[in-house]
């Protein structure tokens, strides 16, 4: 795709979001700092910030060694990671938990909400508390992607937690498991 087609994507993908989802003042959104190849979320923050959305961006631990991430407060300058991903400085964390809604970068998706991701399992290790619960499903995860990216099937791992809904260029995609 050339750079103009990829920011009308990424546009599209950002309206289907308001639309689908209902962006309003208050709620506890994260969202991602794209990389090469990924949807651009640009433009779903800048429109959420508009709505008056609490924005929050992932980080990992710095520590070589862990596996761990957590969600930081938009605000200030990016710094980038080991893996070139832009994060934020803030020390205003929040919990996975109390989040109220997480758009969720992918390669690849199915219909059944697995998402195939870039192999590091820092969503999947955040998230991994929505596989023991059945009632409490917070927050809502919400891949946000290409319209081609969907495919047939994906074999899901045993650790993999499964999306909500996918949002693309195209429309919304509601999951079975959602």
């Amino acid at each position: 795709m050339s750079p103009a087609q990829r920011a009308l994507a990424a546009a599209r993908a950002a309206r289907n979001a308001d639309r689908s989802l209902h962006l309003a003042a208050g709620k506890r959104i994260a969202v991602y700092s794209a990389v090469a190849g990924e949807l651009d979320a640009a433009p779903l923050i800048a429109l959420a910030q508009r709505r008056g959305c609490r924005i929050y961006l992932p980080r990992i631990d710095r520590r070589q060694s862990s596996r761990a991430m957590r969600f930081v407060e938009l605000g200030g300058e990016l710094r980038e990671n080991r893996y070139g991903i832009g994060e934020p400085e803030g020390a205003a964390t929040v919990a996975a938990r109390w989040l109220d809604l997480v758009f969720l970068p992918l390669v690849g998706f199915d219909l059944r909400g697995v998402r195939l991701g870039t192999g590091g399992g820092f969503y999947d290790r955040a998230f991994a508390y929505r596989q023991l619960r059945s009632l409490w499903r917070r927050p809502r995860l919400v891949g946000f992607a290409y319209a081609f990216q969907q495919v047939a099937s994906l074999t899901a791992a045993p650790h993999d937690v499964l999306m909500d809904a996918v949002v693309t260029d195209e429309g919304y995609v509601q999951c079975t498991t959602g």
